[in-house]
């Protein structure tokens, strides 16, 4: 298949704001993917090099490369080659390139990577170039996300959304249950080839997510716990909101394997991990939860020391990588906390409802788990959200005693609380948007007001949380407001004040202030608030 049917489809699913009219044009294409694989997989074809157009599609409309890491970075695309004049290039051949970029290593690799990205974007016409920058930088803006993709699997297999969903979450990824389903001669033999899909110690499972809710009374009410009662049947857990990173640790003996959020294969960095997980009674599980940076006094260290300890590379083919980490283990020593269990001793537990699930928590791994309350009472559960937002911690999650692992999505099950900071900065500069935003100044440059110098200082961006008449009504009050305009970045007078709420600060080498904003979303543009009335960069400091 050519690049250029994915990225007209691409454009198609930006250019719509309905969910089903996104849905119906992917359908379409994994559906003409899958009949060209069939006709090029005929005799004499080599087995299964056309199927993976399927997986391909499906990674690239879901606007990620099947490579998590190519070495190539924003900065390499800024200049890139002339356009092809004509589209040849097919998913194959992309994919292809961007899997030599990744297992490029050693001196000269950044000069062979960067040839290789020239090669390929001059074969690439002017369309396919912008569709490939938006892989590269995971910034396609297309409004499609992987639970789209599977649920247009779904549609162009003629197959329940449930089966497909399943199977996703127990192979961790998309591409090969596509593949199964649409190769499969229909719908009865795609549910017989969904159903071979199950946990496998040793193989990450998509996580289960969390809604949001804005208090601990919301959260009871989304899952149908509105009222005290000590009726057992209406107790919910109240599980501490951690904030290190997501962790899925997997043993079978004395072979452990552990996953981050996005199923990266993490083991090698963490050896203490490894070892408490060792460390167990149990020989065969698989645990979900987190893990941070805890200092010598057991309290939690800042989020950005557990990222950077979980982001140590491994040397390329020798062990030195692996004596780093241990080194750095020892400084920077990394906990996990598990909140739940998807297997233990030869038991799948992901059917099982969290009550039952939490006793067998508690007996593989108590030692190594998450703070909980389990409670029916709003009021106790806020009780307790405010305790735990006191000493640290990042909020709670208020999780449904009856509701099974649903991985892969944001589940009814899980209900996310977090306090919720607001600031009211000043926008410094805009970015062109791209996508369903091409026309638009989207991404906004964020500032707080430090007096001593009368100038600002920059918190970080955002384009979250804008509507379509926000963004409509910004583009032109940001040009009555330009002072430069480079092609991307539009410099603006620095006047206009907006209200941001976000989940909290970290350190930053990237930004003059030493702080940026976590998970920044726009609230409203505040007219009633000249920038002398924003918020300084002590203030911002002080919640730091």
């Amino acid at each position: 298949m050519l690049l250029a049917e994915v990225a007209a489809t691409s454009d198609a699913v930006a250019a719509t704001r309905s969910r089903l009219a996104k849905r119906a044009a992917i359908a379409d294409l994994l559906r003409r993917a899958a009949r060209d694989a069939a006709v090029a997989e005929g005799p004499g074809a080599p087995e299964g090099s056309a199927g993976d157009d399927v997986e391909i599609v499906v990674s690239y409309l879901a606007g990620e490369l099947r490579q998590r890491r190519t070495g190539l970075g924003w900065a390499s695309l800024r200049a890139l080659p002339p356009p092809a004049a004509a589209p040849t290039l097919t998913v194959q051949a992309v994919d292809a390139v961007f899997e030599h970029m990744a297992g490029l290593a050693g001196p000269g690799s950044d000069t062979a990577r960067f040839a290789a990205a020239s090669a390929l974007f001059a074969a690439a016409t002017e369309r396919e170039q912008s569709f490939l920058r938006g892989l590269v930088a995971g910034d396609l803006r297309q409004g499609a996300l992987d639970a789209l993709v599977v649920d247009a699997v779904a549609e162009a297999a003629g197959i329940p959304l449930d089966a497909v969903r399943r199977a996703a979450m127990l192979r961790g990824a998309s591409g090969p249950v596509a593949r199964a389903a649409l190769e499969a001669d229909g719908p009865t033999a795609a549910l017989t080839a969904l159903a071979g899909f199950g946990l496998e110690v040793g193989r990450p499972v998509r996580p289960m997510l969390a809604q949001s809710a804005p208090d601990v009374a919301a959260a009871f009410d989304k899952l149908g716990v509105s009222a005290e009662s000590d009726d057992r049947a209406h107790q919910v857990s109240v599980d501490v909101k951690l904030d290190g990173i997501r962790i899925q640790v997997h043993r079978d003996g004395d072979q452990v394997r552990v996953f981050t959020r996005s199923l990266d294969d993490i083991t090698s960095r963490v050896p203490e991990i490894v070892a408490d997980a060792r460390s167990l009674a149990s020989e065969r599980f698989v645990l979900d939860g987190e893990a941070l940076v805890v200092g010598p006094d057991g309290v939690a260290r800042p989020f950005q020391e557990t990222a950077a300890r979980s982001a140590t590379r491994d040397a390329p083919g020798a062990p030195d990588g692996e004596a780093e980490a241990a080194t750095l283990a020892g400084a920077l020593a990394l906990r996990p906390y598990f909140f739940d269990v998807l297997h233990a001793d030869g038991r799948d537990l992901i059917d099982a409802p969290l009550r039952e699930r939490l006793v067998v928590l508690d007996r593989v791994a108590d030692s190594f788990r998450v703070r909980r309350l389990t409670t029916s009472s709003p009021g106790a559960a806020t009780q307790y959200f405010l305790e735990t937002v006191r000493e640290g911690d990042e909020g709670v999650v208020v999780k449904s005693l009856d509701a099974p692992y649903a991985a892969g999505r944001r589940g009814a099950g899980w209900i996310k609380v977090k306090p919720r900071h607001t600031l009211d900065l000043v926008v410094l500069a805009v970015e062109r948007g791209s996508g369903r935003r091409t026309g638009l100044l989207s991404n906004i440059h964020l500032g707080a007001r430090d007096p001593q110098t009368g100038g600002f200082v920059m918190l970080g961006k955002t384009f979250k949380g804008m509507t379509d008449e926000m963004l409509a009504w910004q583009t032109e009050r940001f040009r009555e407001l330009e002072v430069a305009d480079d092609g991307w970045v539009v410099t603006l007078r620095p006047e206009q004040v907006v209200e941001i709420a976000f989940d909290g600060l970290q350190r930053s080498t990237r930004y003059p202030g030493g702080l940026a904003l976590r998970f920044a979303r726009v609230l409203r543009y505040r007219d009633d608030k000249t920038a002398a009335e924003a918020d300084t960069i002590k203030g911002v400091r002080s919640l730091a």
